[in-house]
């Protein structure tokens, strides 16, 4: 403002010089002024004029600069020069003029801030984004996009997202549409490779057409994919042998079995069991065991025909079908047969563990559709009741199915759900076998034999009832009952007889490693002032050589309290000289499979009477047990054999008898004086 009243005074001296100008003028011309005043006035009037035009140049100067900086100005917003403010202090139109320059370069500067903010926005995006038009044709891509795809964005504007997707290359339908109903495609990059992704497409709706169009969204999912491929290999297969589980392999029996019925033949199926498996798992580890499978499964598909279909149903438990067979099976049995010595022949060939040479057998039992059942349920079943039959008759061989078989899987059903109550019931009733001093018939001592005698069904053998007990955890809670049955009957033992020599148990391995049984021993010591030099624990040599170390430490702690411990079952394990020598034994028991043949055997013979020496030198008593016939002693005393347990001195008896037997020994002879001088070939003096 205040410039243009500097302008406006200009402009009113100016017409003031030229109105005196013009009255000097006419006086003149009327001879009214003096000269003098004539002269003052022009020199004024000349003044005036030359302060006109120096203003008038001035302020053209002005209005030129004010213009070249409003060109400036339009030029660098031309450019999209937006940050740097237009500066001037122009009055009038120009002023406004560049003030209005100014508020249009903040307008755009906050435009192209919103802008650019927008693109890094979509250029931190892991996901790949397409703008593109209503017709498809992309407008805008993020970095995302131009990694995912290869391309550039200049080859990636004016595409069409279509062309992106591999299926657009595949005959029917639209690939684009396709892939907003499902929510996935496939995108082929630039090399031609192929990624599959989720897609997501939003529309954009705008009046202007320039604006309206769609987005699409696309995320790499290769790696989903690849887990959802193996989630649903892992449903079919098992992931440590690499073939069908339980559901697939019936999955596959089932279509072997409708094909079968079509046309008219028949299929047989092979349930393989290993036997003692458990034992290499608590001998050598898990790790172990896995390996044992995963080498019994590669032999098997070694030795089978691309025919016959292999699967892991649990565990340790396998099977395989065979179809297009004859429909008879008396026919197919002896083709079938010769399958299952394969299977035996392959299994029973030796597996290498830790550095050891283990041989393992199997148990098959055989089942044929259509005689044995028409359907994959009662199929399997009775498979399973074959070849249970098969390990009840000593293991590593095989048997067909027969309907009495079912009734005796029915019955183990019912014996695994009745002994979960045997405990409770008082069922379980303990029998001890005496065990005999070979050198005067002595008995001076028993093993305590575990019977279970459930109502109805007479008394159940421990072969019969320990494996289910093992299988449901009920081995411990069996334990601690019989040990303190023993503990009740050797304390009456003690008032009635003094001292009735050691009394054995057996010791599993899930007992020993029981975080309470060394406490459970403690205490029932104490309750029926029981010594523990009275007892004896049997422990198998599995037991022993899973994880010697703890082992070694659990079994010192149970020598310092004073209890007796042997070596259960010598003969049939996996230990070797070396480590028995680390264990605090007292006793080894020679297994009573090496016993029963040692008066007909050479090589039996020959066995037996190694242990025994070998016993001897390690400084441990030897025990035979599974003495049954009379011919047996001779040779067991002549080697120094120094106990002797059996059936040749009677079946195992109650306690009760047990105590007579005692009460007879102490009140004359030996008991077994009699039998042992007769195979001595004279009579022992009493």
């Amino acid at each position: 403002m205040r410039s243009l009243q500097l302008s406006s005074r200009r402009i009113a001296t100016l017409a003031l010089g030229l109105a005196l100008c013009g009255w000097i003028a006419a006086a003149l011309i009327r001879k009214q002024v003096p000269t003098s005043l004539v002269w003052a006035a022009g020199l004024l009037t000349l003044a005036g004029a030359s302060a006109a035009a120096v203003w008038s140049w001035s302020e053209r100067q002005r209005l030129q600069e004010g213009v070249q900086r409003l060109i400036g100005a339009a030029e660098r917003l031309g450019r999209g020069e937006f940050s740097h403010p237009i500066e001037g202090d122009l009055s009038g139109h120009l002023g406004r003029l560049l003030r209005a320059f100014e508020r249009t370069r903040v307008a755009l500067n906050d435009t192209t801030y919103s802008r650019d903010y927008l693109h890094s926005v979509l250029n931190s995006m892991s996901d790949s984004v397409f703008v593109a038009a209503p017709d498809g044709t992309i407008r805008i891509v993020n970095d995302a996009a131009l990694r995912m795809t290869g391309y550039s964005a200049s080859e990636l504007t004016g595409m069409r997202v279509g062309s992106l997707l591999a299926a657009a290359g595949e005959a029917g339908g639209d690939p684009l549409a396709a892939a907003r109903d499902t929510g996935e495609t496939v995108l082929r990059t630039r090399a031609g490779q192929t990624i599959p992704v989720s897609f997501v497409a939003s529309t954009v709706e705008s009046t202007e057409a320039q604006f309206a169009g769609d987005i699409y969204v696309a995320r790499d999912i290769t790696e989903r994919k690849r887990a959802e491929r193996r989630i649903r290999y892992l449903a079919r297969y098992d992931a440590l042998t690499k073939i069908p589980n339980r559901m697939q392999f019936q999955h596959l029996l089932q279509q072997a079995i409708a094909r079968a019925r079509r046309v008219g033949q028949g299929v047989a199926l092979l349930y393989i069991d290993m036997d003692r498996f458990k034992e290499v798992n608590d001998t050598f580890g898990h790790a172990s065991g896995d390996r044992v499978l995963e080498v019994l499964t590669e032999r098997l598909t070694r030795v089978l025909s691309s025919e016959a279909v292999l699967g892991r149903l649990a565990g340790d438990e396998f099977a395989l079908f065979v179809d297009g067979l004859s429909a008879d099976a008396g026919e197919a049995g002896e083709q079938v047969s010769q399958l299952a010595r394969t299977v035996l022949d392959a299994a029973g060939a030796a597996f290498h563990i830790n550095q050891q040479e283990v041989f393992l057998t199997v148990s098959i039992g055989v089942a044929f559709c259509p005689r044995d059942a028409d359907n994959v349920i009662d199929l399997i079943r009775n498979a399973d009741a074959a070849m249970y039959y098969s390990k009840q008759n000593g293991g590593n061989t095989f048997a067909h199915y027969s309907q009495e078989m079912n009734a005796a899987a029915v019955e183990r059903l019912m014996l695994k759900s009745k002994l979960r109550r045997a405990v409770e019931r008082d069922e379980f009733v303990v029998h001890y076998q005496p065990k005999i001093d070979l050198r005067d018939g002595r008995i001076i001592g028993a093993e305590a034999l575990l019977r279970w005698r459930l109502p109805g069904h007479g008394d159940i053998p421990p072969s019969q009832f320990i494996p289910m007990a093992e299988e449901n955890n009920l081995i411990s809670l069996i334990g601690v009952w019989v040990l303190e049955r023993v503990c009740i009957d050797l304390n009456l033992l003690r008032k009635s007889v003094g001292n009735p020599g050691r009394i054995a148990l057996n010791l599993s391995l899930k007992q020993l490693r029981h975080a309470g049984f060394l406490l459970n021993c403690r205490s029932l010591f104490e309750r029926y002032n029981v010594p523990p030099q009275s007892l004896e624990l049997e422990i198998t040599e599995s037991t022993l050589m899973a994880d010697p170390r703890r082992t070694v430490e659990l079994l010192a702690q149970l020598a310092a309290m004073g209890l007796h411990l042997s070596i259960d079952d010598f003969g049939t394990g996996y230990s070797s000289l070396s480590a028995l020598q680390q264990f605090p034994i007292g006793t080894l028991k020679i297994d009573q499979s090496f016993v029963r043949d040692l008066a007909d055997d050479p090589a039996d013979a020959t066995l037996v009477r190694t242990i025994i020496d070998m016993g001897h030198g390690l400084g441990l008593q030897v025990v035979a047990e599974g003495v049954e016939r009379a011919n047996q002693v001779l040779p067991l005393r002549m080697w120094g054999c120094d106990i002797a347990q059996g059936r040749l001195f009677g079946e195992a008896v109650g306690i009760e008898e047990l105590l007579l037997q005692l009460q007879a020994q102490q009140a004359g002879k030996p008991a077994f004086a009699a039998l042992i001088a007769a195979q001595a070939g004279h009579v022992l003096s009493a």
